[in-house]
C-alpha cells in the first residue's frame, strides 16, 4: 500500500475514534459544538486576555455567538481581528459572530476570537478559566477555556493528538483544508 494511503487510512480511522477519546474541552448545546477552547497565559496586570475555539454548526438554521460570562474577567466580548492596509485592526463585534448553517468557524489568534476584558488576576498556564457562553439560538452553556503558554500555540492536551499518533508525518495532500476556513 502506497505511504500517503496508509497515512490517509490511518487519519480516518483516527478520526472515526476520536469521539472514543476522552475529549474533555468538546462541548454541545443544541446544534452548536464547541470544540477545544483555549487561551493563553498573561503577564500580571494585563488589561485583557483572549480566547479561541472552533464553533461547528450542525443545524439547518443560522446562530451567533453573542458573547459569555465569566468570574475571571468584567466582561467578556467577541471580537474580530483583520489587517487593513498593512495596518492590524481589533474590533468588537457587538451583533456577535454568525455561525451559518453547516459551517465551521475558527477563533484563533489573528482573527475571530473572544475577549476576556479586565481580568480578574493573570491566566495561568494550566489553568481552566470557566465561562459560558451565549448563543442566541442554542443559548447558555458552561465551557472551560484551558491555558496554555504566553504567545504560545493551543495547549497540547487541548488538541486532538492520539497517544502514538505522529499527526504531522501524515500526508495531508488530499484533504479539503478549505473546511476549516472562517465563516463571513
Amino acid at each position: 500500500m502506497p505511504r500517503h494511503a496508509l497515512d490517509n487510512l490511518l487519519l480516518a480511522a483516527a478520526l472515526a475514534l476520536a469521539p472514543l477519546a476522552a475529549r474533555a474541552h468538546d462541548y454541545k448545546v443544541g446544534d452548536i459544538q464547541i470544540v477545544q477552547p483555549w487561551s493563553r497565559a498573561t503577564p500580571k496586570g494585563a488589561p485583557v486576555a483572549a480566547g479561541y475555539m472552533v464553533l461547528k454548526n450542525d443545524g439547518t438554521t443560522p446562530d451567533r455567538l453573542l458573547g459569555g460570562e465569566t468570574d475571571a474577567a468584567a466582561s467578556m466580548q467577541v471580537h474580530e481581528m483583520s489587517m487593513d492596509n498593512g495596518v492590524m485592526k481589533m474590533r468588537a463585534l457587538p451583533n456577535g459572530l454568525e455561525i451559518a448553517p453547516g459551517a465551521t468557524v475558527e477563533l484563533k489568534p489573528g482573527g475571530y476570537h473572544v475577549m476576556f476584558m479586565s481580568p480578574t488576576h493573570p491566566f495561568a498556564k494550566d489553568e481552566k478559566v470557566k465561562v459560558t457562553l451565549t448563543f442566541e439560538h442554542a443559548g447558555k452553556v458552561p465551557v472551560e477555556f484551558l491555558v496554555g503558554d504566553i504567545g504560545g500555540p493551543m495547549p497540547k492536551d487541548a488538541t486532538m493528538d492520539m497517544p502514538g499518533m505522529d499527526h504531522g508525518a501524515m500526508d495531508h495532500s488530499a484533504m479539503d483544508h478549505g473546511a476549516m476556513e472562517p465563516a463571513k
